[in-house]
């Protein structure tokens, strides 16, 4: 239920009940215990109740116990269409992961957009800064106000490799939803790359495998 809540969105205790394939009153104690323990917010509308992952750090914490999870498939076993989708782009809560993702992030320390700060965090560098806001009207002063973390490394559970999160990876994911540059798809989670995305992205110097 946790994993069906991580791109962002809130759902019914029935729904959850149907992804789990488990029975309502199952489902019930479960989320009351997932309540309690901090790790989902509730959201009350009428007589209904619509839970959400508590906090991006819940997002994260599930995306690393992935790397535990599973395993990579052997390079000489083909993915699944559906795992195909998530390995190339997809939600991790408020941000974007996957190979897109991975690729994107390097991209960003190879133009030294941003550098490597301390064990788990990004700096946005001075240059970053001018870069962002040029390209992507992103006011990093402003983000750097809030209570979140700017830039946090993710390690992405398919890929084996860091992504970005923290606010900026947030902020970059809804200015690239805006500019329809990446696409939601029926598949929980799974993000399209339109053909106007993957322009902006050569453009910008990134380069990632095809799904």
């Amino acid at each position: 239920m946790l994993v069906e809540l991580m791109d962002g969105r809130a759902r019914s205790a029935g729904e959850l009940a149907r992804r789990a394939q488990i029975s309502p009153a199952a489902a019930s104690m479960h989320l009351s215990k997932l309540l309690r323990g901090e790790l989902l917010a509730v959201e009350k509308q009428g007589r209904h109740r619509y839970y959400r992952l508590a906090n991006s750090r819940v997002g994260g914490a599930l995306e690393a116990l992935g790397l535990i999870a599973t395993r990579p498939a052997p390079r000489s076993q083909p993915l699944s269409p559906r795992q195909a989708a998530l390995a190339h782009a997809r939600t991790c809560y408020d941000h974007l992961a996957g190979a897109v993702a991975v690729a994107l992030c390097e991209a960003l320390v190879r133009e030294r957009i941003i550098s490597l700060s301390g064990e788990r965090d990004y700096r946005v560098t001075r240059h970053g800064i001018a870069w962002l806001s040029e390209r992507f009207d992103i006011d990093v002063g402003a983000l750097e106000r809030t209570r979140r973390a700017t830039a946090l490394r993710c390690m992405d559970w398919t890929e084996r490799r860091p992504h970005m999160a923290g606010a900026l990876g947030a902020e970059l994911l809804v200015r690239m939803t805006n500019r329809r540059w990446v696409a939601v798809t029926s598949q929980p989670r799974a993000l399209r790359i339109t053909s106007r995305g993957r322009r902006a992205f050569q453009r910008l110097g990134i380069d990632y495998p095809d799904p």
